[in-house]
């Protein structure tokens, strides 16, 4: 289910043209909570995933949708970038089954730099849907330059580790030049191969490249 807008402003946004803008900005159709489960069953879709762009800055309708699909038996999937207060997130966990979240970088300071927001709200949501019992996977787009230092990689995987993550499939993305960032070349596969090989050998079960 797409929407536009985001609660992020992410200068690497492959997504801008739908991200960067106001609802109003493009073209659009609603679609009630309650048609859902009769458009999924009209297609033999036993999942509802709420993606592109950020779901959760349409929060209420994210939920109405959510817990009407689990009331008609169908699966709910969230990617998202997990920036999300507690009190919403709390509102929308009942009603989760699945979710893969984009760990930017682990660091702060990139986190505001990049995508003028903070990490330790993203790390939060991580856990309460650990503790809440939703399925994981976790993205992490290798910028380079950005985000692809090994001690930062090292630092992230070891966390996700020790809180219970390694079982998480972990996705590396390479990084394609968009938006504010055009001028960035492509994640070297290399850079991928070893942030592959970090995560392995901090413990991390199962680890993926993407965009290759």
């Amino acid at each position: 289910m797409p929407a536009a807008g985001c609660n992020l402003s992410c200068r690497n946004c492959q997504n801008w043209s739908i991200s960067q803008v106001r609802p109003e900005e493009v073209e659009s159709s609603f679609i009630a909570p309650g048609m859902l489960p009769e458009l999924a069953r009209s297609t033999s879709c036993r999942i509802v995933a709420y993606t592109y762009t950020e779901p959760l800055t349409w929060m209420e309708y994210t939920v109405d949708c959510a817990r009407t699909c689990r009331e008609a038996g169908l699966l709910n999937i969230l990617v998202s970038a997990g920036y999300v207060n507690e009190g919403p997130l709390d509102d929308l966990l009942p009603y989760l089954d699945a979710a893969n979240i984009d760990l930017k970088s682990f660091s702060d300071d990139i986190y505001r730099k990049v995508s003028r927001a903070s990490l330790a709200p993203v790390l939060r949501t991580l856990e309460k849907m650990r503790d809440a019992g939703v399925w994981l996977e976790i993205t992490n787009l290798l910028i380079p330059g950005v985000n692809d230092d090994p001690g930062m990689l090292r630092e992230m995987c070891r966390w996700l580790v020790d809180n219970g993550f390694a079982g998480a499939p972990l996705h590396f993305s390479r990084f394609f030049p968009q938006y504010r960032m055009r001028k960035v070349p492509p994640t070297p596969i290399g850079t991928l191969r070893m942030a592959e090989e970090i995560a392995r050998e901090c413990g991390i079960h199962y680890v993926y490249l993407g965009n290759v």
